[in-house]
């Protein structure tokens, strides 16, 4: 009988580095797969000359589970936690034995970790340039979403950069292989993934669904559960140890477990509103066949996007306490315990109304595209303008359409997926 070939230690590593949860959904897992279908990696295939690790950076944004929806996906021989990349930094082998050649991508967090990370461990560097490749100098190759990030470029680097696209671009074409959701005119309320967002969004939304459902009988809802999140999460944010949801409703929602062999499970508001928990990962499927989303700022808004979505974005900024999910420096200011309060509250009011476009469309086109709603804005109000849209579906169809022209073409991954390998020294 022959005997199994022996375990052997990667020759070469391909290391991509990311911050939270929206750029670990929409970035990362795509390129991993991608990677893996064109080059033997481990840990697919064990005993590969090559390795696909995954190594997580800090990031104020960040839930803290990002490593656990990682390990989930099967994708990586290693993952490093945020809390553990400066330990990585200054004592590498601590976490195992590292390749001796090697690829670091850039996909997501502050560009120049990734120049530390490569050049501690002696590897080349790719970054994916979404608006600006900040360190082209220790750039070996940059891959830039579009035009706007190679022109920034001084002349000399440029020779560096290729424009691959819009890594979301491809989600359009994975999201056709999914189930068709049962009959009806969909809404998708997406509270966000984060607890200052949850606290807020959460309770908000759900009021928003029963004046929607006052409104429009017909309208059915759909609520992605983030996999960074739990079912048990958003009852408790919808429930009555989150403060702010007594200014949304008297009663907490409860949760309807699924009839046998349907596996869907509903979430029940306190006014008696089902909404349809979507609890597989990702949701890009379903998404695609809503009319409508009710959605928080952040990469669900890219998504959306990508996807073709018309959405109306939300930002009440009457519950400012618990808006501190910033980025920079003055960002982790405000979570220092004893300036918390009133500098997250400044900073906040300060970049309300500083603001420019919050949503990813709009930032992209330099225009309105998608409506953002910012403010002391109310359930009601949203319903209302809500309705509105849903009752015009031309409207709707002309948001779409100008969506799609943003979206580009599908083809990012493949091209990013092709740079790394060029990176890669020969198997």
């Amino acid at each position: 009988m022959r005997e199994p070939p022996l375990s052997r230690p990667p020759t070469a590593a391909i290391v991509l580095v990311c911050n939270g949860p929206g750029e670990l959904t929409t970035w990362v897992r795509p390129l991993a797969q991608r990677l893996h279908r064109q080059l033997e990696l481990q840990p697919v295939v064990p005993g590969a000359a090559r390795s696909l690790e995954l190594v997580l950076v800090p990031c104020p944004n960040a839930t803290g589970s990002e490593a656990r929806v990682a390990r989930d996906l099967g994708l990586f021989s290693r993952i490093v936690p945020a809390r553990r990349f400066w330990d990585l930094l200054l004592w590498p082998g601590r976490h195992g034995p590292w390749p001796a050649q090697g690829v670091v991508v850039f996909l997501g967090g502050d560009q120049f970790w990734t120049v530390l990370l490569s050049a501690r461990l002696g590897y080349r560097h790719l970054t994916y340039a979404e608006w600006v490749a900040r360190w082209p100098r220790w750039n070996d190759r940059i891959a830039a979403m579009g035009p706007q990030a190679a022109t920034r470029l001084q002349a000399r680097w440029r020779q560096r950069c290729t424009v691959v696209g819009d890594l979301m671009a491809d989600l359009s074409e994975e999201a056709r292989a999914v189930a068709p959701l049962p009959e009806g005119e969909w809404v998708a309320l997406l509270p966000g993934s984060k607890r200052a967002k949850l606290l807020v969004g959460v309770p908000f939304l759900l009021d928003t669904a029963d004046r929607l459902a006052r409104l429009r009988p017909g309208c059915r809802f759909l609520l992605p559960v983030a996999p960074t999140t739990s079912v048990n999460d958003l009852l408790a944010y919808g429930g009555r140890g989150n403060p702010i949801q007594r200014h949304y409703g008297a009663q907490p929602p409860r949760l309807l477990e699924p009839e046998p062999g349907t596996g869907q499970r509903w979430l029940i508001s306190g006014a008696g509103t089902p909404i349809l928990l979507f609890e597989q990962h990702p949701a890009h499927g379903a998404l695609s066949q809503c009319a409508l989303a009710l959605t928080t700022v952040g990469a669900n808004t890219a998504e959306l996007g990508a996807l073709g979505v018309p959405m109306i974005v939300l930002v009440p900024t009457q519950h400012l306490q618990v808006m501190q999910a910033w980025d920079g420096w003055l960002g982790l200011l405000a979570r220092l315990p004893l300036l918390r309060w009133l500098l997250g509250l400044a900073l906040t009011a300060w970049r309300m109304r500083q603001r420019g476009f919050l949503a990813w469309p709009n930032i992209s086109a330099g225009r309105a595209v998608v409506p953002e709603r910012v403010g002391a804005i109310t359930p009601a109000e949203i319903a209302a303008e809500a309705n509105e849209w849903l009752a015009h579906p031309e409207r709707l169809q002309g948001q779409r359409d100008d969506l799609r022209s943003l979206r580009g073409q599908p083809g990012a991954v493949a091209a990013l997926a092709a740079m790394v390998q060029e990176l890669l020294p020969a198997a």
